[in-house]
């Protein structure tokens, strides 16, 4: 698993054009830790590395959906570890998307829209002291039956202008970012 992966995440990174000093910071400090096709990929590779998740918008790109995160006791979009049997970041996210929110049909934008967000985590986490996570946009319809996972206390659609007070400082900007990226494309 960690050396496809990782193979996986150095091709996104060197991949990424940047729009944005924030987006080229971020590619700057994914490439420290992916400079190769051996950097970390699964919580086993040390207290930072990669992780996967899914942002999510509603095809007028007005709402997003988030999850309330147990743990991390903020709203968030689905995301996590990768594990065995993910044979691409895409593939990590949309298994976390399934399993934190029920939805079984999202699929990857065409070309694949993603960021890159490296972000500090609480002593909550454990042994996890960053996520290098790479976050890739989803269009899903909003209709859509939910289901809220073990890990999470709720999960809903909320307006993309309008988001719950407790989300990470990051969330904003990613949910802007990625919203752009998705608005040139059509």
């Amino acid at each position: 698993m960690s050396r496809l992966l990782s193979a996986d995440v150095h091709r996104l990174v060197a991949d990424l054009v940047p729009r944005s000093e924030r987006e080229r910071a971020a590619q700057a400090d994914f490439a420290a830790f992916f400079a190769d096709e051996s950097g970390p990929v699964s919580r086993d590779s040390g207290p930072d590395h990669a992780t996967a998740s899914c942002v999510v918008f509603d095809e007028t790109l007005t709402q997003t959906l988030l999850v309330f995160h147990g743990k991390g006791r903020f709203w968030v979009q689905p995301g996590g570890h990768a594990e065995e049997g993910d044979e691409s970041i895409v593939d990590a996210a949309l298994r976390e998307l399934r399993e934190e929110t029920g939805i079984v049909s999202a699929t990857p934008t065409t070309p694949l829209v993603y960021d890159l967000d490296h972000h500090g985590l609480s002593s909550r986490f454990g042994r996890c002291a960053s996520h290098l996570d790479i976050g890739i946009a989803v269009i899903v319809d909003p209709t859509i039956t939910l289901t809220v996972s073990d890990e999470s206390e709720d999960v809903r659609w909320w307006p993309v202008d309008a988001l719950p007070a407790e989300v990470p400082m990051q969330l904003e900007p990613r949910l802007t970012g990625l919203r752009d990226r998705l608005r040139s494309q059509r």
